[in-house]
């Protein structure tokens, strides 16, 4: 009988990050993660339920900047647009600029 080899589980690719929605909802903050190539990454953003908006920009804001350096060894700036909802905030994510 003849054996596979075994393969290194691989780390999924995400796409480089290109926008931000953030969410309040009664059960907690939401995120979706908007990417160059088309895809969208959904989640719970892991802060407490009664965490004020600007708390949970600057975690989205956070979060979103770890995923970049971490899947694609990239720096991100976070712009957070003006909200059109009380409860619904937008950003773009572009690259930062390279120290001198």
């Amino acid at each position: 009988m003849v054996r596979r080899k075994k393969e290194k589980a691989k780390r999924p690719r995400w796409g480089v990050p290109k926008g931000i929605v953030l969410l309040a909802t009664p059960e907690g903050w939401r995120t979706s993660v908007l990417t160059t190539e088309g895809g969208m990454l959904c989640g719970r953003l892991d802060v407490p339920v009664d965490t004020g908006p600007h708390d949970a920009r600057t975690a989205a804001a956070a979060m979103v900047g770890e995923l970049a350096r971490d899947f694609h060894a990239t720096d991100v700036e976070v712009a957070w647009d003006p909200p059109r909802e009380p409860w619904s905030w937008t950003a773009r994510v572009t690259p930062a600029a390279p120290a001198p």
